[in-house]
């Protein structure tokens, strides 16, 4: 229509459509993004299960203090996998503190047993034996964490989910842990140095007792509004 020498022009709704459009793009991306966390949580969970077996049975053959304390480890990764899942499957900021609290108290309880069996291994003087089977199993967990160790700190970082990206670095640490005990079993293997074995169990003390810090302190962080 004319008016003035001014063209008024229909309105087509293509402007409101570009929103909509937006908010519906985002929101499959973040459907994604949480299938591929769920995933990658799924795979950590099935990895672990076997690792704890595998590990039970090297760590009593051996007498080993590392293989003992990463079986230890899988079963927090176990439960911190477990809490995720739990996490990415529903919402509020009360469920959230909950699980970050509950891989930090995994965390203090790696950090607890570590030390103690350290401690007592080097206290009564035991020599572990060569493992074979533990050097296999550490060498091949080492390079899987560490790819998931990255899947989940990109998705966890993608999504904003802080849980996901504290895991990410629980399997981090798993993957430095794998690595440390390869180190020690090797070197015991090679040169026979049976200290290399219960010392690898102290080197991620440090990381670990960081992350415990990390995650619960979590908890203190004032609520989002539902």
């Amino acid at each position: 229509m004319l008016g003035d020498g001014v063209a008024t022009l229909p309105q087509t709704g293509t402007e409101t459509d570009v929103p909509a459009a937006i908010t519906g793009a985002a929101a499959r991306r973040s459907a994604m993004l949480l299938r591929r966390g769920l995933r990658l949580e799924y795979l950590t969970l099935g990895w672990n299960v076997v690792g704890v077996v595998v590990l039970v049975v090297g760590a009593v053959a051996a007498h080993s203090v590392a293989l003992a304390g990463f079986g230890f480890d899988s079963l927090i990764e176990i439960g911190a996998s477990t809490v995720v899942v739990w996490e990415l499957t529903g919402s509020g900021a009360e469920r959230e503190r909950r699980a970050m609290r509950a891989i930090g108290i995994g965390f203090v309880l790696l950090v607890a047993y570590l030390i103690a069996e350290v401690s007592y291994t080097f206290a009564s003087g035991g020599r572990p034996h060569h493992s074979l089977l533990g050097i296999g199993w550490t060498a091949v967990t080492f390079v899987v964490m560490l790819a998931l160790a990255h899947g989940k700190a990109r998705t966890g970082k993608a999504l904003g989910n802080p849980v996901l990206q504290t895991e990410g670095r629980v399997t981090l640490i798993d993957a430095y842990l794998a690595g440390a005990v390869l180190v020690g079993l090797s070197l015991n293997a090679a040169f026979g140095w049976w200290w290399a074995d219960p010392a690898a169990g102290l080197v991620i003390v440090y990381y670990a007792a960081r992350e415990a810090h990390t995650a619960l302190a979590h908890r203190n962080e004032p609520c989002s509004p539902s």
